[in-house]
């Protein structure tokens, strides 16, 4: 299916591993120029900087200065047709509400939560000059199915999808669609690496890593993690023009994962 993305101009944050490279490999392929925000870049980004599809932007996403540098990125070539917010991350709590202290929601806040918000409020005039486009928030399932061990983030995923459905409406009208992906585990390193949340949970309780992941995929129906990949995939639809009447919608991509409605 031709996404007809070729010659657009996509931010993408979080771009350096994980979902976020998934998403930017995918846009570069259709033929978009990606603009890649994280604080790293990796070997995989810079080859796709030498194959001339992506710009590589040092930013730290969770500070008010990064996502300003990153839309000041996409300017510079030209402007914003598509806007990916990706950043984030996640840290088990196994000792619970008590041990989370100020410090860790304001960064959980910061990073999962305000690096969205800043990035959007940049981006939306460069998108309002272009007559529209797209924003795709990368959120999870955890914004309706809260945990007690990730509450920070549960919570912050839940801010997210609420903000995302509230942009949705004041700018419907003007051509700018805003949808929210809700990710199941997804088969990245922040799940699969070896300090990923497996192997947290895995020292937590005294279980492998497998083990973990093996409970975790037979709650499932289709008894896997979803790729990056097929992130990626609905990302690039909700982007292009195939879902030009979509918009609010939270999309959720877990395999069954959550059983309820």
């Amino acid at each position: 299916m031709d996404t007809n993305l070729t010659d657009k101009i996509a931010v993408v944050t979080g771009a350096s591993k994980g979902i976020g490279l998934a998403i930017s490999q995918a846009l570069a392929a259709t033929g978009a120029h990606v603009i890649a925000g994280a604080r790293h870049n990796t070997d995989e980004l810079q080859a796709l900087e030498a194959a001339g599809s992506v710009t590589f932007i040092a930013a730290d996403l969770s500070t008010a200065e990064g996502p300003k540098a990153l839309i000041a990125a996409a300017a510079e070539r030209g402007g914003i047709d598509i806007l990916v917010n990706n950043a984030g991350s996640v840290t088990p709590r196994f000792d619970g509400l008590l041990s989370v202290t100020d410090d860790d929601w304001l960064a959980s806040v910061a990073l999962n939560f305000l690096s969205a918000v800043r990035t959007t409020r940049e981006a939306i005039p460069h998108l309002l000059a272009r007559g529209g486009g797209s924003i795709v928030f990368i959120g999870s399932v955890n914004a309706t199915l809260p945990e007690w061990n990730i509450v920070d983030y549960s919570a912050t995923k839940a801010a997210l999808a609420n903000f995302a459905k509230s942009v949705s409406k004041e700018f419907g009208r003007n051509g700018i669609r805003v949808n929210t992906i809700s990710p199941g585990p997804v088969a990245t390193p922040l799940w699969l690496a070896e300090d990923g949340i497996a192997a947290q949970f895995a020292a937590a309780s005294g279980a492998t890593a497998d083990q973990v992941v093996d409970s975790v995929v037979a709650g499932s129906a289709t008894g896997r993690f979803t790729t990056a990949q097929e992130v990626a995939d609905l990302a690039l639809f909700l982007a292009g023009e195939h879902s030009a009447n979509i918009t609010g919608s939270d999309i959720r991509i877990d395999g069954g994962y959550v059983t309820t409605l």
